[in-house]
């Protein structure tokens, strides 16, 4: 059957509630740039919800009954909202999954060193991006240093209109004939994204060395209180400085960093949270991991027993815990695996088959796999599973697609679907499709943000 741009089927009404959507959106997406910052926010939300802290209800034995609404916080970057229904937790849950981590690079242990008078921050990429993108860009730092005293600071510089902008410098064009004539892919190498601190050298009177570095560790001791040696214990991210904003002439896309993953997670967290007054027939959860651009590997990462330990904890609070039952449980639940699609860009059209190419303001896209090449390392979902959520989309009128991640030897990517579906839970693929994914600043069409947050909402009502 034919469908239609959302464009030209919602009523002026859908557009300005799309458009007020997205503007909370776009002010999330301009403050949360790390992990924790996400999950910082995510709690606060969660609070003003009426969910309360999983690990107090624990020290206090508090009984858990249907309605009530806990989460549990994973080391500050892995954070579970669980609202328990009226069926026992046994029958099954209804889970909302994503990833809060995003391409970026990292400071090193020991990034802090000075080259010519130049003081600079050494880094490591993280997750899969193109380096020459990350060049001659305003960047700002977020993240945290942990000081021996116990005390945690955070750091966020850059954001401000009154902070300095960071970047790493590209060789001008009059003299970059031997960069120009290497493969894109080894023009830069990781050890080349070397951030630019500072060129100020102040007299210490003292030792005349390294005067540049010594007036940066001088900068951070008045704003931080640390010194060199802490950043061992820091976790500080390079990420594109500036807020999310409106793109196109038309206003019909949201362009910002850190689309992916965070895209689902704000849509998931508001779809379970705007469902906070009612007492549900199975127990809702969205479930935001980290680690997911690396393997979701790590104590953060969904390949952790953070989800089964915490349910288990639950289960216990709510009567009933067994370990059948927690088997049960996990083999009868059913999830959406929340992650971003490659939307159909027409300046790259050759890297698509256009039966199956996701479109921007056509819904959100179901995958029935992921994977690559023969569908390797996806999970594929059951014919099944997929004509459940057509019809309960249909009967919401609740737009999505059917898709599939580019031409099947172009190449493919991963979600954490295959992960879940190990309980033998029926898990698919349904996210927002977006252009420049792993570049620092992705595109995604505002119609495709509204439309996923009403699906996963319909999900959770009414699967």
């Amino acid at each position: 059957m034919a469908k239609k741009s959302l464009w030209l089927t919602y009523s002026p009404e859908a557009i300005q509630k799309m458009n007020e959507f997205c503007e909370g959106y776009k002010a999330f997406m301009s403050t949360c740039k790390t992990e924790r910052e996400c999950t910082d926010a995510f709690i606060e939300m969660a609070e003003k919800a009426g969910y309360r802290n999983l690990y107090a209800l624990i020290r206090e034995g508090v009984t858990l009954v249907p309605g009530d609404k806990v989460y549990a916080n994973n080391r500050e970057k892995m954070l579970m909202l669980v609202q328990l229904g009226k069926e026992p937790l046994a029958e099954g849950l209804r889970i909302l999954g994503a990833h809060i981590d995003s391409p970026r690079l990292d400071l090193k242990p020991h990034p802090l060193y000075e080259d010519s008078e130049f003081a600079m921050f050494k880094t490591h990429y993280y997750g899969g991006i193109k380096k020459f993108q990350w060049v001659t860009l305003p960047l700002a730092l977020h993240g945290v240093v942990a000081l021996k005293d116990g005390s945690v600071k955070k750091v966020v510089i850059g954001e401000d209109p009154s902070d300095p902008v960071l970047g790493i410098s590209d060789i001008l064009p009059h003299l970059g004939k031997d960069q120009m004539s290497k493969p894109i892919g080894e023009a830069f190498t990781g050890e080349d994204l070397n951030v630019n601190i500072g060129n100020a050298a102040m007299p210490d009177g003292e030792d005349e060395k390294e005067l540049v570095k010594k007036n940066i560790l001088r900068i951070l001791k008045d704003k931080y209180g640390m010194e060199e040696d802490d950043f061992e214990s820091a976790e500080i991210e390079v990420v594109p400085a500036g807020a999310a904003r409106d793109f196109g002439l038309d206003r019909s896309m949201v362009f910002a960093y850190g689309h992916d993953d965070r895209i689902c997670a704000y849509t998931s967290v508001l779809a379970q949270l705007d469902l906070a007054d009612m007492v549900p027939e199975k127990t809702y959860v969205t479930l935001l991991v980290d680690k997911e651009e690396i393997g979701s590997v790590g104590a953060t990462g969904m390949h952790s027993k953070f989800f089964e330990n915490e349910m288990a904890e639950i289960m216990e609070l709510a009567g009933g815990y067994s370990e059948l039952n927690i088997r049960r449980m996990l083999k009868n639940s059913a999830m959406l695996s929340s992650d971003v699609s490659a939307g159909f860009d027409p300046n790259y059209a050759g890297v698509h088959e256009k039966n199956n190419a996701p479109l921007f303001s056509y819904g959100p896209v179901l995958h029935k796999y992921t994977g690559s090449r023969g569908k390797g390392g996806s999970n594929d979902a059951t014919a099944e599973y997929i004509a459940q959520l057509r019809r309960i989309f249909d009967d919401a009128e609740v737009r999505f697609q059917l898709g599939e991640l580019g031409k099947v030897d172009q190449g493919g990517g991963g979600t954490i679907a295959y992960i879940l579906a190990q309980y033998s839970m029926d898990v698919i693929d349904l996210g927002i499709p977006l252009h420049n994914m792993h570049a620092p600043w992705e595109v995604a069409a505002k119609p495709d943000i509204f439309e996923a947050y009403r699906a996963y909402k319909v999900f959770l009502e009414k699967l």
